[in-house]
């Protein structure tokens, strides 16, 4: 019965250390980090790019700045990736340095029993020993029992040998990751160190720009001040339109509740007469109404008035920030609301949308599907106004204009050709309006909407 047990205890703590399992890791993986550094380094020489062209006039501009403040943000953005990516390495060298030794651990204790095993083997090698063991069995039942326990034990040796070589090749395979994310680390340093120098080469950079400028800041300030006036003149527009477009919408809907409410009422026939007889004019003591009192008054409401406006209006809700950029490639050269100028600190401008600074000859786009409601001249260029149920985009400073008013328009579907700025630089202005439940109109942030896909 002893050599029952110790059988027994030998097949259970084997087969628990068999069974052990090693802790799972969810984390980002290296692919996605290096994927997402990618887009950075993407953005980076995009960029740059532009910047280049920038420099070639040999002066200091605020689109130079602004592409200075991009490519530092892109920057930041890389070294925050890096220090992700370190921090989640660190984690996994500490979570493999773990398995390793447990790993080792469980490869002491199965060559431990495996040892015990083959010496218990060794002690009952000869034939006389295992018949003796059989034969002192109370019942044939109770022999059976100890040669199916003899059997297993055999096949039990062969399947010790099995799991000591699958756990020395995971220790094996555990120790080469761990190397390997060792090494990976050190090149992240590396990367990190060069990273933080070129962010201080650029932080010097912009800081000279920016002191180039403000030795120009009475020429600045007549431009901050030309284009605020500009600014506000397109919103006004934008904004009278938007209105005029609400008052058309309810004043259809008003028509065709009148069309409804005619066709609803059935017409009486007239009263018969005697022939001969004349009709009695009816008497009323109170004076006939006049005609522009009965007039139902036009009621400013909401533009969803069909299914169809309602569906596109929570598709449009749906796609909070998936929507497509305006432009295939540029950058966020001014932001969304009321911020401090990047040079004078002192004066606040307010932009009612953002600008997206492009390469030369881009265009701009639809972003989603809609109407185009409006297009009108600001100067010397265009913008075009595109409807998609309560939600307005609009799209300024273009040169040219390739849709037409009333067109039905799809998504990525080309408006015109984006113009230069004041400074040579082309630039769109892109704005987004909603009409609210109580027909106001009012500017949302862009950058809350457009997402990653170009």
């Amino acid at each position: 019965m002893r050599v029952v047990a110790f059988l027994l205890c030998l097949l259970l703590s084997v087969t628990a250390i068999a069974q052990k399992q090693l802790p799972v890791q969810y984390s980002m993986t290296k692919e996605q980090y290096e994927a997402e550094r990618q887009k950075i380094l993407d953005a980076i020489n995009e960029t740059q790019q532009q910047l280049d062209a920038i420099k070639n006039d040999k002066k200091a501009t605020m689109s130079q700045l602004r592409a200075l403040q991009n490519k530092l943000a892109d920057r930041q953005r890389l070294i925050g990736n890096i220090n992700q990516q370190l921090d989640n390495i660190d984690n996994t060298i500490k979570t493999s340095s773990s398995e390793v030794g447990t790993l080792k651990q469980q490869l002491e204790r199965l060559k431990i029993r495996y040892a015990q095993s083959i010496r218990y083997a060794y002690e009952t090698r000869s034939s006389y020993d295992m018949l003796a063991f059989l034969f002192s069995s109370s019942s044939f039942n109770d022999a059976m029992r100890r040669m199916k326990y003899l059997k297993k034990f055999r096949e039990f040796r062969k399947q010790q040998v099995e799991q000591i070589r699958i756990t020395e090749n995971q220790l094996q395979h555990k120790i080469g990751v761990l190397n390997a994310e060792k090494a990976q680390k050190d090149e992240l340093l590396v990367n990190q160190v060069q990273q933080k120098q070129v962010l201080v080469k650029e932080t010097d950079e912009q800081n000279k720009v920016i002191q180039d400028l403000k030795g120009k800041e009475s020429q600045l300030l007549k431009e901050i001040e030309r284009n605020r006036k500009t600014a506000a003149r397109i919103d006004n527009a934008i904004k009278t339109m938007i209105e005029r477009e609400i008052k058309r919408a309810a004043e259809e809907e008003r028509k065709k509740a009148e069309l409804a409410a005619k066709a609803a009422t059935p017409t009486k026939p007239a009263n018969p007469t005697k022939p001969g007889a004349t009709e009695a004019p009816s008497v009323s003591n109170n004076p006939p109404a006049n005609p522009r009192t009965r007039e139902p008054k036009t009621e400013v409401q909401p533009l969803l008035v069909t299914p169809t406006d309602v569906a596109l209006s929570a598709n449009f809700e749906g796609n909070k920030g998936k929507l497509y950029w305006p432009v295939e490639k540029g950058y966020i050269s001014d932001h969304f609301g009321v911020h401090p100028h990047p040079v004078e600190h002192q004066v606040m401008v307010n932009n009612s949308g953002i600008d997206i600074q492009t390469a030369p000859g881009s265009t701009a786009r639809v972003v989603f599907e809609g109407e185009v409601t409006n297009i009108f001249s600001t100067g010397d260029n265009y913008s075009v106004m595109v409807k998609h149920a309560n939600y307005f985009t609009v799209y300024n400073n273009l040169t040219n204009v390739q849709v037409t008013k009333g067109q039905q328009v799809s998504v990525k579907q080309v408006l015109g050709t984006v113009a230069e700025n004041s400074e040579g630089i082309p630039t769109v202005n892109f704005q987004i309006w909603k009409v609210g439940s109580k027909g106001t109109p009012a500017t949302l942030n862009p950058e809350q909407w457009i997402g990653k896909a170009r």
